[in-house]
């Protein structure tokens, strides 16, 4: 029987995975039951063993995009959950700032821990009391803007680091990954792009108009 850390590493990235099938199977308005159905035995099939080793699939997956975040396993799990039920749990508003500080805390980090600087922003993950004071201003911050996804990440973050249920023990491990970060720069870059675009629309009609 694999450790329970290794066992939930691998659940984490079926989860995220299905999700990904559902993403490019389904439509806006969600995906079909037959879609659904592809997505579950996708979950069952990434289980198998093979190989000489007699792996899963998703044991050769991890060795190359290793363990994901708590943040991102949560991301998956809602948008699988609208997909399949039809229904958005939380708002646009809220996946935008969400990824918004994901796109932040990833230019701050990553640049940072491969050494473009001389402090390693990584190291806070260890256990540094104005990293926990930072995500409970943060937490507290979004809770009275009336944004719960970002609260409610950083809390099961936190659980799942108390209870050690990943390999690592540095905090910043289970609240962002690599993978999380591109998908939030994305998302972020499509939003402004939309931003733009709605501006440049009326300012082109205006002129339109005024034009002899």
């Amino acid at each position: 029987m694999p450790p329970l850390t290794d066992l939930l590493a691998l659940l984490g990235i079926d989860l995220v995975l299905c999700a990904g099938c559902l993403c490019l199977l389904g439509g806006r308005r969600g995906a079909e039951r037959w879609a659904g159905w592809v997505a579950a035995a996708c979950f069952v099939l990434l289980w198998f063993p093979v190989g000489p080793a007699q792996l899963p699939v998703l044991a050769y997956i991890r060795g190359v995009s290793s363990d994901l975040s708590v943040t991102l396993i949560v991301l998956a799990c809602l948008f699988s959950g609208q997909q399949l039920l039809g229904f958005s749990a939380v708002s646009r508003r809220e996946k935008l700032a969400l990824n918004g500080v994901v796109a932040a805390a990833a230019v701050a980090l990553y640049p940072l821990a491969l050494g473009w600087g001389d402090w390693d922003f990584y190291r806070t993950g260890w256990g540094s009391f104005g990293m926990w004071a930072a995500l409970l201003a943060v937490s507290l911050l979004s809770w009275t803007r009336g944004l719960r996804l970002l609260p409610l990440s950083i809390g099961l973050s936190l659980l799942w680091w108390s209870a050690g249920l990943m390999e690592s023990a540095n905090l910043w491990d289970y609240l962002m990954d690599p993978w999380l970060a591109m998908t939030a720069f994305f998302h972020c870059a499509k939003a402004g792009a939309r931003l733009v675009s709605f501006r440049w629309r009326p300012a082109v009609s205006t002129a339109g108009d005024v034009a002899p």
